[in-house]
């Protein structure tokens, strides 16, 4: 199944967090922090501004990217976790 985000959305994977720690500790999940970070898969179809024009999207499918660690929208697709939010509510780009 594939989604499309609408507006200025942003479909996210977030990427999956070690279970095991150096020194061999191993986090259980209802321990471990969400994730921040994460793989764009998909991007919306544009905010729009006063004018009616279409503003770009700074971020492109394939871009890592800093998440805020509540915020947006977890569905699961295909057993497969994902995160919409907005591109506003991004971070930053991880090069």
């Amino acid at each position: 199944m594939k989604v499309k985000p609408l507006g200025d959305r942003v479909l996210v994977q977030p990427e999956k967090e070690n279970e095991v720690r150096k020194g061999g500790i191993i986090i259980p999940d209802t321990a471990k922090e969400k994730p921040q970070q994460g793989k764009v898969i998909e991007v919306g179809t544009g905010k729009r501004d006063e004018d009616g024009k279409i503003i770009p999207f700074n971020v492109k499918k394939g871009d890592r990217v800093l998440m805020p660690k509540y915020g947006g929208t977890e569905i699961k697709l295909d057993d497969v976790d994902y995160v919409i939010i907005r591109e506003e509510d991004i971070l930053g780009v991880l090069e």
